[in-house]
């Protein structure tokens, strides 16, 4: 038994779920969410509406696969609208920088051409100088969008350069020494 898939998802104030067979729709604060759900799940919203249980149809492999899935989902929708997801990306080299222009991010980043990443409906980019800021109510979507800006120049670990989380360490290592 999936011991996320037994929990219940709360429901906080401000936030209202919609269950309408298989669609689960949230909506909040910071905007609206919905899924489609497999059928070897069943959802089903408490008569309060502050509970969102996820059980189980039939005993099958990916059936128990769906119940933690979708539980997880459920949560991350409901604490998406309610509170928002945020990622912050940082630009590590001499001259590099990054633009906002409407939904796009320009990057220069060493290459001869700026890459330009198109920021999708429903997540917001800022930019301060070297420091990238995605935001939004999904995180898949914003994590989705930080990793494509990221993928232009994934770090690299002799001098340290790249596009790269702000939490996150670069192992470094040790260039080739001279024996000479």
């Amino acid at each position: 038994m999936s011991r996320n898939g037994k929990k219940p998802v709360s429901v906080v104030s401000g936030v209202a779920v919609k269950v309408n067979g298989d669609e689960v729709s949230v909506s909040g604060p910071k905007g609206n969410l919905a899924i489609n759900t497999k059928p070897e799940v069943k959802v089903t919203l408490s008569d309060d509406g502050k509970e969102v249980s996820v059980e189980r149809v039939e005993e099958t492999r990916f059936a128990r696969a769906m119940h933690g899935t979708t539980r997880a989902l459920i949560q991350n929708m409901v604490t998406g609208v309610a509170q928002g997801y945020e990622k912050s990306l940082k630009i590590v080299g001499v001259g590099w920088s990054a633009n906002l222009k409407g939904n796009k991010v320009e990057l220069s980043v060493g290459y001869a051409d700026t890459r330009v990443v198109e920021v999708p409906q429903g997540v917001t980019a800022e930019v301060k100088g070297q420091d990238i800021k995605i935001s939004g109510a999904d995180k898949q979507l914003v994590g989705q969008t930080a990793a494509k800006i990221r993928e232009h120049r994934k770090p690299e670990p002799y001098n340290g350069k790249g596009i790269m989380y702000t939490d996150e360490k670069i192992l470094r290592k040790q260039g080739k020494a001279f024996g000479g």
